[in-house]
């Protein structure tokens, strides 16, 4: 099964990313993980949702830009070289991050990164083939980070 984010370009501006995030919260869809990105006058929001459908539909419905691109959400070791360690599969065969972000949900033990590359299918077979585990939607939306801290 497919994941996916929500991309929305937007102009660096006060209250954009307040009017995005007002959406998704009256529609009651969960923000699971975000970046924001700018460069200039411009940039980018990208958001791994709970429900992807439900919250491109929200954010469209409302006349915000959006886009739903397909992911690959790879588990990683947290330690030195754990993130090396996908990226040399990765660029040995040639395969081109388009854009890419992690976080990690169990300190010292595991972290998630995210990747968007215009051959996913041919990506997750690899990472797949090399031990890696790539996250299905549900496994992704249900993720805690630090849960076990008790934040």
């Amino acid at each position: 099964m497919k994941a996916y984010q929500l991309t929305v370009p937007a102009e660096n501006k006060p209250g954009i990313l307040a009017r995005v995030t007002s959406i998704l919260a009256r529609k009651k869809i969960n923000i699971r993980a975000t970046t924001i990105s700018s460069f200039g006058a411009s940039g980018f929001f990208n958001f791994l949702v709970d429900d992807p459908k439900r919250g491109y539909e929200a954010l469209a419905k409302e006349g915000i830009q959006v886009e739903q691109t397909e992911i690959l959400a790879v588990l990683i070791k947290d330690r030195p070289g754990g993130l090396d360690s996908l990226l040399q599969i990765l660029s040995a065969e040639n395969i081109n991050i388009e854009n890419a972000y992690g976080f990690v949900i169990e300190s010292r033990k595991h972290a998630v990164f995210v990747l968007e590359i215009k051959e996913p299918d041919r990506a997750r077979a690899l990472i797949e083939e090399s031990g890696f585990k790539t996250l299905a939607p549900q496994e992704l939306a249900e993720i805690e980070p630090f849960h076990y801290m008790g934040y």
